[in-house]
């Protein structure tokens, strides 16, 4: 659950390659971002956001008043999530470990990519 302050939004525009999403809005008018543009959503609104460039999506608050929404999520472990405004890629793991141990997360640019055998004897 999610409670958005105006100007406040959830993540940054972004599409998973693993896990699919669904939104639900409890209260207020969040804005919602996907390929097709945008549109303001109301209370009871849902919205699913496919694997893939087609479920990209970002939401936020542009109104005067907190919104409320629900995001749940298939949680694939590991997951790779594309942000195509900043043209980085993300790469997360490690929900499933044991409490305390720290999930693994790292964000690049196609362009400041390793060479495959970098480092390696």
């Amino acid at each position: 659950m999610y409670e958005l302050a105006p100007g406040e939004r959830i993540c940054p525009y972004h599409w998973h390659v693993g896990e699919e999403e669904w939104l639900l809005v409890v209260s207020g008018t969040p804005t919602l971002r996907t390929p097709e543009g945008e549109q303001v959503l109301r209370t009871w609104d849902a919205a699913v956001f496919r694997r893939g460039p087609d479920g990209a999506h970002e939401v936020r608050n542009e109104s005067t008043e907190p919104a409320r929404v629900l995001m749940l999520s298939s949680m694939s472990d590991p997951e790779i999530c594309v942000y195509p405004d900043s043209g980085k890629i993300g790469a997360y793991g490690g929900w499933s470990w044991p409490e305390g141990q720290e999930r693994i997360r790292l964000l690049n640019r196609a362009e400041a990519n390793l060479d495959y055998y970098e480092g390696e004897a």
